[in-house]
C-alpha cells in the first residue's frame, strides 16, 4: 500500500462520518494522476504555500497601515494564526486537518495592500465591485502561474469563498472544514487586533467592554481558548442533533459579534487612524488611475489579461496582488519628482 492510501485509510478511521474525506474529493478542473505520498489536500495546502502570492502575504497590512515593530501582524501572520486555530476546532470536531489547512492557507491570498482600505478602493473604483473572497478564487485559479492557476480541488476554493462574513447566513461553505475556517478568520483576528492595538497606544485594556470581558477573559490567550472550546463542544452538540453545521453558541457568538463592532467603532473605522487610511486610499486610488491611462506599462502578462478581459480587470489584477511597499514604491515613481542636477 502506498503512503496516501494508508492517509486516506486513517482518516476513515479517525474522521468523524460528516467530514471531508480525501479519497472522495471532487478533485479539480483538470485531472491529474494521484499523488504518491500526499492526499489531494495535503497537494493542495503545499501548492498553496508555495505560490507567490502567498509569499507577498508577509508585506501585506493586517491593520494599520504601516507598523515598524517586529511584533505586529501582517496578512501573512494572521494567515497563520487563522490555520493553527482552525487546526485546533477540526481535530477537536473531528474533521479533515488537512484540508482546514488548505482553506486557511489560501483565504486571504487575494487581499489588496492597505488593509480593508485598499479593497474599499477597488471595490468603489470597479464596475463590478471587489471583494477580497472571490479574488483569492481568481488568483488561484487564473493568475498563479502565469495564468495556469493552481488547479486546486474543489472543498479547497469553496471553502476560500465562504470563509468571509460574520452572520449566520445560508452562505456557507459546504464542507464543516470551510464552515471551521470562517468562524476561526473571526476569532483569530477580533482578538489578535485587540492585542495589536494595545501595543500601538490605540487601545486600553481598561477601554475594553467589561460585560464581554467577564466572560472571555483578560488575556488574549484566554478569550482565545474560550471561544475555540465553545466552536468545538457547541459543533459536536449541534452533530448529535442532526444539526450538520460548525457554530458558535448563542452566547459566544453574540459575545464575538459585540466585540467584533466595538473594533469597528473604536479602531477600524475610529478617528486616530482616519488620516492614514485616507492617505492609504489616495495611494492605491491614484497608482489604480495611472494604469488604466497607461496599461502598456503593466507587466505583459496583465497586459495580455486587459487585452483578453478588458480594461478594469487587468488593472485590478495587477493592483490586487502588490504589496504595501510595493504599491508606495509605484506611487513615488510615477508622481514624486526627482532631483535632476545638470
Amino acid at each position: 500500500m502506498i503512503l496516501r492510501e494508508r492517509i486516506e485509510k486513517n482518516e476513515k478511521l479517525i474522521l468523524i462520518p460528516e467530514a471531508a474525506f480525501s479519497s472522495n474529493s471532487k478533485r479539480r478542473k483538470f485531472e491529474e494522476n494521484k499523488d504518491e505520498l500526499r492526499t489531494s489536500f495535503m497537494v493542495d495546502r503545499d501548492r498553496i504555500i508555495h505560490s507567490k502570492s502567498f509569499r507577498r502575504l508577509k508585506h501585506k497590512t493586517q491593520v494599520y497601515i504601516k507598523t515598524w515593530g517586529d511584533h505586529y501582524r501582517t496578512r501573512l501572520t494572521h494567515t497563520l494564526e487563522v490555520s493553527q486555530i482552525a487546526k485546533t476546532i477540526g481535530k477537536g470536531i473531528g474533521l479533515n486537518e488537512d484540508l482546514i489547512e488548505a482553506i486557511a492557507l489560501g483565504h486571504d491570498i487575494g487581499h489588496v495592500a492597505f488593509a480593508h482600505n485598499g479593497e474599499e478602493v477597488l471595490d468603489k473604483l470597479l464596475p463590478g465591485g471587489f471583494r477580497h473572497n472571490e479574488n483569492s478564487i481568481r488568483v488561484l485559479t487564473r493568475i498563479e502561474r502565469q495564468g495556469k492557476g493552481l488547479n486546486l480541488t474543489e472543498e479547497v476554493l469553496d471553502g476560500i469563498l465562504y470563509h468571509s462574513g460574520f452572520s449566520n447566513s445560508d452562505s456557507k461553505a459546504h464542507t464543516l472544514e470551510g464552515q471551521v475556517v470562517r468562524y476561526s478568520d473571526k476569532i483569530a483576528y477580533v482578538n489578535h487586533d485587540i492585542d495589536d492595538s494595545i501595543r500601538a497606544g490605540l487601545l486600553s485594556e481598561e477601554e475594553l467592554p467589561l460585560n464581554l470581558i467577564k466572560v472571555l477573559g483578560n488575556t488574549h490567550g484566554q478569550r482565545i481558548d474560550i471561544l475555540v472550546k465553545d466552536c468545538i463542544y457547541t459543533t459536536i452538540d449541534n452533530i448529535s442533533k442532526g444539526v450538520i453545521k460548525v457554530s458558535l453558541s448563542d452566547e459566544m457568538g453574540k459575545i464575538l459579534s459585540e466585540l467584533r463592532t466595538f473594533m469597528f467603532q473604536k479602531v477600524y473605522m475610529g478617528t486616530v487612524l482616519k488620516t492614514e487610511r485616507d492617505k492609504a486610499k489616495f495611494v492605491l486610488e491614484q497608482v489604480f488611475n495611472y494604469f488604466l491611462k497607461n496599461p502598456d506599462k503593466m507587466p505583459e502578462f496583465y497586459i495580455d489579461i486587459v487585452e483578453k478581459e478588458g480594461l478594469y480587470r487587468g488593472v485590478a489584477d495587477y493592483i490586487s496582488g502588490m504589496s504595501d511597499d510595493y504599491c508606495l514604491l509605484l506611487f513615488n515613481n510615477i508622481y514624486v519628482p526627482k532631483i535632476v542636477v545638470y
